[in-house]
């Protein structure tokens, strides 16, 4: 089970920008989203930046990078273009530009690994082919405003989002229909994940809470769970299912029981907004990516210590 102790204090390597989504690769390395179009994959240990990769435009920000299951591939999103990138050699696996017709805000791997899912400021969803990086299926159409943060479920047959509109929606994977709206939130919706087991979901809102939901039936289970000062921008479940890690505008990271919803820690080591989260696939670690330029990593086991690149 995913425990928590103090921190200690390590190294701080600064990305030098501001990053805005985080991802573990193999290898012990990571990929960073960050401003200018660029996005870095970095090794862990040392903190050095192996690739440097060029292809979105220098003028705005990468919103989202997503790894493929099997940890070879990764897709990012900015403005209105999609891209892909083979993590071991950095070089570009396609060289299109493809996205909607607005700027695209999120992207995510089905479990297979065959399909990715956008959404995008036009406030709808599409599913690509990674066989052949076209549309197979959307635009999918029900949120009203920007749609900021998606992913499939573990089987792979739906897919949660969630949006400026204030709400949570869930989709027919195979066939775009839409199966479920979650209300509750008094605000953006920046942020939502399935629990490994596929039976709840996680949603971090503008409104300063994070809400847990029966993904079967769209209820909330328990009340908000509140402890964040401002914004919510990110929530992750542990791989185990255990914890929740939330972040954001007051720039700290908490730590929740995913059963009780009960508040376990808080981290405050950050100087800006935390972004991104991203869990280890083995759960022993979590990244925190954040606009004060850094990624800060934590021992998720009994220890609980940390490092930071």
């Amino acid at each position: 089970m995913t425990q928590f102790a103090t921190p200690a204090l390590g190294s701080v390597i600064k990305v030098g920008m501001r990053v805005w989504s985080v991802g573990f690769l193999a290898n012990n390395r990571i990929v960073a989203g960050c401003s200018g179009g660029e996005i870095c994959i970095l090794d862990v240990a040392t903190g050095d930046t192996l690739f440097r990769l060029f292809g979105h435009s220098i003028t705005v920000a990468v919103n989202k990078v997503a790894v493929s299951p099997n940890q070879r591939l990764v897709v990012s999103c900015s403005t209105d273009t999609i891209r892909f990138w083979d993590a071991e050699t950095g070089f570009a696996v396609d060289t299109r530009s493809i996205g909607h017709g607005q700027s695209v805000r999120c992207v995510a791997f089905s479990p297979d690994g065959q399909h990715i899912a956008s959404g995008s400021a036009d406030a709808t969803i599409r599913i690509w082919s990674m066989a052949t990086f076209t549309t197979v299926l959307g635009p999918l159409r029900g949120h009203t405003q920007d749609v900021y943060s998606m992913a499939y479920s573990p089987d792979g047959f739906r897919i949660v989002s969630g949006s400026w509109d204030n709400t949570v929606r869930v989709w027919d994977a195979r066939t775009g229909d839409p199966l479920l709206t979650l209300r509750g939130h008094t605000s953006i919706v920046q942020s939502v994940a399935y629990s490994p087991d596929g039976l709840h979901i996680v949603s971090g809102s503008w409104d300063c809470t994070v809400r847990i939901w029966d993904a079967i039936n769209g209820q909330q289970v328990g009340g908000p769970l509140k402890a964040h000062s401002k914004w919510v921008t990110t929530a992750a479940y542990s791989p185990d299912g255990m914890r929740i890690a939330s972040g954001g505008y007051d720039e700290t990271i908490r730590i929740w029981d995913a059963a009780t919803g009960a508040h376990i820690a808080t981290m405050q080591d950050h100087t800006n907004v935390v972004y991104s989260l991203a869990f280890s696939p083995d759960g022993k670690r979590l990244a925190s990516a954040s606009l004060d330029g850094t990624v800060r990593f934590w021992d998720a086991t009994d220890d609980w210590m940390r490092w930071d690149i």
